[in-house]
């Protein structure tokens, strides 16, 4: 059987990957860009998602008003993102308009940058930044990337502070744009039902002209140390704990090990936290994740409870991490595994879910994986490589964030 994956590269260096399946009833397609908060300096802080907003705002030839309207008018299930390694812009519509669709996103990614809308939009920015410095989960994540991360780019925020964004000016603006917006940095993705030739002559319609940029990315490993920052405010009636730990990167193999690890040790339900903490009544939420980034990577543990507790709960937290692949049973690595499966093909179903996948696993590694592979190496995690992973990365040094009344 012919494989489902295509690949193609223009001559301007813009590359095309897609994944066919001509039993969808439904195309997705996405433009990747390799840029995010980490590839800003502090002065510019948070120009990546400030640029999503404004590609929003039009290009020369539509204003915001059209940008919405059009989308509209396909049908599209349409967003954007932006994280601290890639932004990413994308639409899920009927095949019928898929030449449309590659149109408009391409509209949508040479933004016309207009003074008067950059103006209003960073009102808009500052009132979201506002609004998340209200919510104390996400108050305490970026104080642990911070210390985290130290003077480290994966440290900074990805909306920014509110001094970088008003001080930012749309010169500024436009050259990160002109600088890191461009073929050879990014990636055009596709997932569901499509001629590929035809995709590549609508790429190349709309996209061809585009001039390419060279943007890379090199940055040294971070160094993070061991050690404990509080933050008390007494407006607060929870105590929020964040602790960020080494661990494998977006291209590291041992990366499916450490999903089903941290499913064993902090899923939000069923795994050994749930049962410690939540189920005993001593947290409300008891979590622990893992971050693959770019060449490096972090877990992460997250809880909340009454600040009473707070000694105890963490007593237990830092008991559960010592032996977290201690009497490991395989009905655990089992039932993990299963979960992490069911999850991902379910994602995957969908035309805009596998493109997603798809193309975050080609900005990190320039690389195709079908979902048959991803799950077979998912699947193939056993308890040795569960305890490989600890001796690897022994779940320190620990940096640990507390926000509470106290």
């Amino acid at each position: 059987m012919a494989s489902p994956f295509h690949y193609h590269r223009l001559p301007n260096q813009l590359e095309i990957i897609a994944e066919s399946n001509p039993n969808a009833h439904s195309i997705a397609v996405g433009i990747f860009v390799s840029t995010g908060s980490r590839d800003e300096v502090m002065q510019i802080n948070g120009v990546s998602h400030y640029l999503e907003h404004m590609m929003f705002k039009g290009s020369e030839k539509y204003t915001w008003e059209d940008v919405n309207r059009i989308f509209d008018e396909l049908g599209a299930r349409y967003n954007a993102f932006t994280t601290q390694e890639m932004t990413a812009y994308y639409a899920n519509v009927l095949p019928e308009f898929t030449e449309r669709t590659i149109e408009h996103l391409a509209h949508l990614l040479r933004p016309a940058l207009r003074q008067g809308d950059f103006d209003t939009e960073k009102k808009v920015i500052l009132e979201e930044i506002a609004m998340y410095l209200d919510d104390p989960i996400h108050r305490v994540y970026e104080k642990a990337m911070e210390e985290h991360f130290g003077t480290h780019p994966l440290g900074m925020s990805v909306l920014g502070s509110a001094q970088s964004v008003s001080d930012l000016t749309r010169d500024q603006m436009a050259e990160y744009f002109q600088r890191r917006y461009g073929p050879g940095n990014m990636v055009v993705a596709v997932s569901g039902r499509f001629e590929f030739d035809q995709i590549i002559d609508m790429v190349n319609r709309y996209c061809g002209s585009w001039p390419t940029v060279t943007a890379g990315r090199q940055q040294p490993q971070p160094q993070p140390t061991r050690h404990e920052k509080a933050v008390a405010d007494p407006k607060l009636n929870r105590q929020y704990t964040m602790g960020l730990l080494p661990g494998p990167s977006a291209q590291d193999e041992r990366r499916y090990a450490a999903r089903v690890l941290s499913d064993v040790v902090g899923d939000s339900d069923g795994s050994r936290l749930y049962w410690a903490l939540v189920d005993n009544a001593l947290a409300e939420e008891a979590d622990f994740g893992f971050y693959p980034h770019d060449n490096c990577g972090s877990f992460y543990f997250s809880l909340v409870n009454d600040p009473a507790r707070t000694a105890q709960v963490m007593d237990i937290m830092r008991r559960e991490l010592q032996k977290a692949t201690d009497g490991l049973s395989e009905a655990e690595v089992v039932q993990a595994r299963n979960k992490i499966a069911s999850q991902l093909v379910l994602q995957s179903e969908v035309p805009l879910g596998r493109m997603r996948s798809m193309a975050s696993q080609w900005i990190y590694n320039h690389l195709y994986r079908s979902l048959e592979e991803d799950t077979k190496a998912l699947m193939a995690v056993t308890i040795d490589d569960l305890k490989g992973l600890a001796r690897d990365f022994p779940l320190e040094p620990v940096t640990t964030v507390t926000l509470g009344p106290r």
